[in-house]
């Protein structure tokens, strides 16, 4: 047996080597240096700037759905899905999508649990219960169904790394009977207060969650959807608009090892350095996001206002484009309840003004694309191999 202040390993019955982790706070106490004081401070302000810059969008709700979609696209990427933001999007609007519909559904399901989960938590605290019914939903229906959804894990799992053609177990989390306590001992942390600021705290509960790997499948998307939940039920963002899966998918060997120095020498402070460096990261990259986003909505909403299409009805339809920027006519008609043929006239005046062009002319119907936004966004969606 090894033991570090993070837990330890144990032979179990079977043979394998099982990894048991302490509980939440770290004994002995987690160390805030220098370093660690500056990155939070800078984190920090990053934060607030992202919170100032969103609480002037035109329309913040347009934006918090999409970003929900980048990130349920991103997490469920890292885990090998391979799916586009253009494809998730074509899938909503029911035209035919350029990824595989299963892929897509893993992406789908991501939103649905991550939707639900954030509003549970306007009104009442983390719990097991909550964990488990977005795992749930994450699961109905698509890969990994058979693996008990909502239930935890009633077999050993493991988490394997691939060399090539070959996959190596690298790390074999505690086994399902272990699970429950554990999993009772994260939640009451979470729910609980001490004097660690909240960054660091989530940082330490996002790795014991993705330590415990309480089920058969889905674990990260399930831990990464942990981090948005805890940021929002805080007070630490005031709209869902933080997600560090673009930071983890760019430096996904750097996320895998920094966990297992955890694991293997307890080095908590080098793990929580690293995820406050992600949120510097992405509240930066968000807060940039937001500003284009603002100046390209002012810059049509102009050219709107000088064309001769200005109406509710044209500026109705340009926020119904930033929810849905890979579109067609019935559908916009749909979700604007106007007809086709006044969603068609003004498509068209749209297409002159060049907020859409047509992304498919050979089918029956046409189908558009809010192109200006759509570049906005796709970063870090594009397609990688590999993942957990």
């Amino acid at each position: 047996m090894t033991d570090n202040r993070a837990g330890r390993y144990e032979i179990i019955k079977g043979g394998d080597k099982v990894f048991f982790p302490k509980p939440l706070p770290p004994d002995p106490p987690f160390v805030i240096d220098d370093e660690c004081n500056d990155l939070l401070a800078k984190a920090n302000r990053a934060i607030a700037k992202l919170d100032g810059i969103t609480s002037v969008l035109p329309n913040p709700e347009l934006f918090i759905t999409m970003f929900v979609r980048k990130e349920s696209l991103i997490s469920s990427q890292i885990e090998g899905t391979v799916a586009s933001l253009d494809g998730v999007l074509e899938f909503e609007a029911d035209i035919k999508p350029r990824d595989e519909v299963k892929e897509l559904k893993d992406v789908v399901n991501y939103i649905k649990a991550l939707d639900y989960g954030l509003s549970v938590v306007k009104e009442r605290a983390i719990t097991v219960e909550l964990i488990k019914e977005m795992h749930a939903l994450l699961l109905a229906n698509v890969r990994g169904s058979e693996k008990t959804p909502g239930e935890f894990k009633r077999a050993q799992n493991y988490i394997v790394r691939r060399d090539g053609l070959h996959e190596k177990i690298v790390f074999t989390p505690p086994p399902p009977d272990a699970i429950p306590d554990l999993m009772k001992g994260l939640v009451a942390y979470i729910n609980q207060e001490d004097k660690l600021p909240h960054l660091i705290r989530i940082a330490l509960i996002h790795a014991q969650f993705e330590t415990i790997h309480p089920f058969r499948d889905g674990n990260g998307r399930m831990g990464r959807a942990l981090i948005t939940l805890y940021l929002v039920s805080k007070g630490l963002i005031e709209k869902p608009l933080l997600y560090l899966s673009f930071y983890l998918k760019r430096f996904r060997s750097e996320y895998y090892d920094v966990l297992m120095s955890v694991r293997n020498d307890g080095d908590w402070e080098k793990w929580a350095k690293f995820f406050i460096e992600g949120v510097i990261q992405v509240s930066e990259e968000a807060s940039s996001t937001a500003k284009e986003i603002i100046e390209l909505k002012t810059e049509l909403t102009e050219a709107i206002y000088q064309s001769d299409i200005q109406s509710k009805l044209s500026l109705k339809l340009l926020d119904t484009l930033f929810l849905y920027p890979k579109t067609k006519i019935s559908y916009l008609a749909a979700k604007m309840n106007v007809s086709s043929e006044t969603i068609r006239k003004l498509i068209k005046e749209f297409e002159t003004l060049g907020i859409v062009v047509v992304s498919d002319d050979k089918e029956r119907y046409k189908t558009y694309s809010f192109e200006r936004y759509l570049k906005i966004i796709r970063g870090g969606t594009e397609i990688e191999e590999g993942g957990f």
